[in-house]
């Protein structure tokens, strides 16, 4: 009896893991006849699992959903990656996702043997997330990500209310292509029907309003890589100030500089490449290119050249101020013997609005 339960299990995580199985390929991983296989199905079946037969040579079994949600068994890394999976997910932006999953994590700790429960805490334990809790007014109700990305798979027009920055409300009819998700927010990339051409919409601004449909022929994607798409957008074309800007690095050297949603770096030669960026003052802009530590020249706009003469004044001044000051007793005035280099520091601005 506990050899045959052992078996049930087994060939329960075999169908959980897998999409298709054919009935040989069972028999072999449980070391068992097709015959017996065919018995520990009905038996599953029995427990309430839906497992699915499809007859012939090419036919096999496969676990469908069913009216419950049956047990998961999980490998050793598998329960590990879930239970730190739960862990983290209250930072993603998903309003009440944060309740839901230590519920769950609630119940997946209890069962964990000893040795898994000592792994996820060591790695929770000591790992201090760089990711800042999402505003309130930022999350995004899990209903409204979960129809979205059913629209997406299901290939059917969305209608939806949109806020943007303004707090100004449009109505909205869109073919739905991708979710995309930083760290605190989630954009839907779609197909914007009334005004012909790809939009990026910040979820948490979209309010569905049903009914949805009819379906769409998926159209050519605006780019292969989207996370790369929205950062392009939310880097650029987000800000009120933009700019370009030589880097005086290989494209590859600047890539490890330039952060994701930094910018857009495009190569121009072995030696130089040109920054894409933007940012909501140009005093800001000024010190988000000053720290990526690279020689640099402006290459637009014009006024831009501008204001940098006004920082490096500004700079001088204050590096005079504070050599002519005294400093106390027996120390050198303040300034004297520093290098006047930048000290080499990063950036690690906030996510942009969209």
């Amino acid at each position: 009896m506990l050899e045959t339960s052992a078996r049930l299990l087994r060939l329960l995580s075999l169908l959980q893991a897998h999409r298709d199985w054919s009935g040989a390929a069972l028999a072999e991983r449980l070391g068992v006849t097709a015959r017996t296989v065919r018995r520990d199905v009905d038996r599953l079946r029995e427990l309430g699992y839906p497992v699915h037969a499809t007859p012939g040579t090419g036919g096999g079994y496969q676990l469908g959903a069913g009216a419950r949600l049956p047990p998961l068994l999980l490998d050793d890394e598998e329960a590990v990656a879930v239970a730190v999976g739960l862990r983290t997910a209250a930072g993603r932006g998903v309003a009440g996702i944060g309740e839901t999953s230590l519920r769950a994590l609630a119940k997946l700790d209890q069962v964990l043997p000893a040795r898994l429960r000592r792994r996820v805490s060591a790695l929770t334990s000591y790992t201090v997330p760089v990711m800042r809790a999402p505003r309130e007014d930022r999350q995004v109700d899990a209903a409204v990500l979960t129809e979205l990305a059913g629209a997406c798979r299901d290939g059917e027009r969305l209608r939806f209310a949109y806020r943007d920055h303004n707090g100004a409300t449009s109505r909205r009819t869109v073919e739905p292509h991708r979710l995309v998700c930083t760290e605190q927010r989630w954009y839907l990339v779609a197909w914007d029907v009334d005004r012909a051409g790809w939009r990026t919409f910040r979820a948490d601004r979209i309010t569905p309003t049903p009914p949805h449909g009819p379906r769409f022929e998926p159209r050519t994607p605006p780019a292969d890589d989207l996370a790369a798409y929205v950062a392009r957008g939310l880097s650029t074309a987000a800000y009120t100030r933009r700019a370009v800007v030589r880097l005086h690095a290989s494209a590859r050297e600047a890539a490890s500089a330039v952060g994701l949603f930094d910018g857009v770096v495009e190569a121009e030669s072995d030696t130089t490449c040109l920054l894409h960026t933007g940012a909501g003052t140009l005093d800001v802009l000024v010190m988000h290119v000053m720290l990526l530590g690279l020689e640099f020249e402006v290459v637009e706009p014009v006024e831009l050249v501008g204001h940098l003469s006004s920082v490096r004044d500004r700079l001088n001044r204050a590096l005079d101020r504070s050599a002519a000051r005294p400093g106390p007793p027996g120390r050198p005035a303040l300034g004297a013997g520093r290098s006047r280099g930048a000290d080499g520091g990063g950036r690690t601005p906030g996510t942009p609005t969209g």
